[in-house]
């Protein structure tokens, strides 16, 4: 295992340098794969690309590093436009979702072998060698070969030789897939360590909202080759912009309510009693979060219990109300069951409302 690190400062390190995209589309003929994406990665922070397959997060990052070709747009390393710019001249590091590790080289061969190409001077590799096999804990295993590692240590390895690079931008597409749940848990841990101690820029694309939630800094959420929503994890989960960012994000996703104008304000589609907002309904979705809702009080709305699943430290109860479906988070075990009817209420500072049509946050 790694050695344990100090606690590290929350300043980027020296020489550490942001990404800025500008305007940027990637097309294919007729296909556009990247559509006007425009952000930026501060320097000596954490900024993941989050988003469902298909959405153009991979090929944003490949954009980034010189693997596919800029359609339209800029992207600039500091002040330096690497737009045009071949791979090996824009100093970055880059880890692949499959590890890339050469099955005939050992462990210190495979962390070595860039500054090799390099022509870097054998006293620096060895001395480079030494503090990042310390760093990530390789150093009784540099003579084992890739085939002679566990999962975890595999991923080491390919960290170890960006590493190694000292570039002030890493790049990670996907690092974690491969790894079990307990292993995938233990390495966000690592690499959000690694990135704190050593001050890079880091910029990582996932389709897991746990891992982008619990390591970025910031976060940029793609739909469809463009820009759903950018900012930190706390802006998203708390104001997400559309309805899709509310379902993406948060395990259970946000229930989305449609509402229908009653005589009273809003009610839930399918409820034609109590309202729950006293303005008209037509045209809007209530937004609610599983863990803002509660059961059984007196003035709440009728619901009816579809399923309940047992998590261990919390519950999931699916709910019927009206025609929408409702899922409540609980904490330990629930008396609830399939078929049982109950009551369930919110504190209306906990609501979100969207535009049905559009999907757009109301202000």
């Amino acid at each position: 295992m790694p050695k344990k690190r100090h606690k590290a400062s929350p300043d980027p390190g020296p020489g550490s340098t942001g990404i800025e995209v500008r305007g940027v589309y990637r097309r294919w003929g007729e296909t556009v794969a990247v559509e006007n994406v425009s952000f930026t990665a501060p320097s000596g922070r954490f900024t993941v690309l989050l988003g469902p397959s298909g959405c153009g997060k991979s090929t944003t990052l490949r954009l980034i590093a010189g693997l596919e070709v800029v359609s339209a747009g800029q992207i600039l390393l500091g002040e330096r436009d690497i737009t045009t710019l071949a791979p090996a001249k824009r100093e970055l590091s880059m880890v692949f979702q499959s590890y890339a590790l050469f099955p005939h080289l050992s462990v210190a061969e495979n962390i070595l072998f860039g500054l090799k190409v390099r022509r870097v001077e054998r006293t620096e590799r060895e001395q480079r060698l030494g503090r990042v096999a310390e760093l990530l804990g390789l150093s009784e295993l540099l003579h084992r070969r890739p085939s002679q590692l566990s999962g975890g240590q595999q991923q080491r390895v390919a960290l170890g030789r960006a590493i190694i690079a000292e570039k002030p931008v890493c790049l990670m597409d996907e690092p974690l897939s491969n790894l079990d749940a307990k292993l995938r848990h233990e390495m966000r841990l690592e690499i959000r360590a690694l990135q704190r101690e050593l001050g890079i820029t880091m910029i990582y694309v996932t389709h897991d909202q746990a891992e982008a939630m619990s390591m970025a800094d910031k976060v940029i959420l793609l739909r469809d080759g463009r820009i759903e929503q950018d900012g930190t994890p706390e802006d998203i989960y708390n104001r997400p912009a559309t309805t899709f960012v509310a379902r993406f994000i948060g395990t259970p996703p946000m229930n989305v309510l449609r509402l229908v104008g009653g005589p009273d304000g809003a009610c839930v589609h399918g409820l034609n009693g109590k309202p729950v907002l006293r303005r008209s309904g037509d045209g809007l979705s209530l937004g609610i979060r599983c863990e803002d809702v509660r059961f059984g009080e007196a003035d709440g709305l009728p619901a009816r219990v579809s399923g309940v699943e047992y998590l261990g430290a919390d519950s999931i109860v699916d709910c019927e109300i009206g025609d929408e479906r409702l899922a409540v988070r609980v904490q330990g075990h629930v008396s609830l069951g399939a078929g049982d009817h109950t009551t369930v209420s919110w504190n209306t500072e906990c609501v979100h409302l969207f535009d049905s049509d559009t999907g757009m946050r109301m202000q």
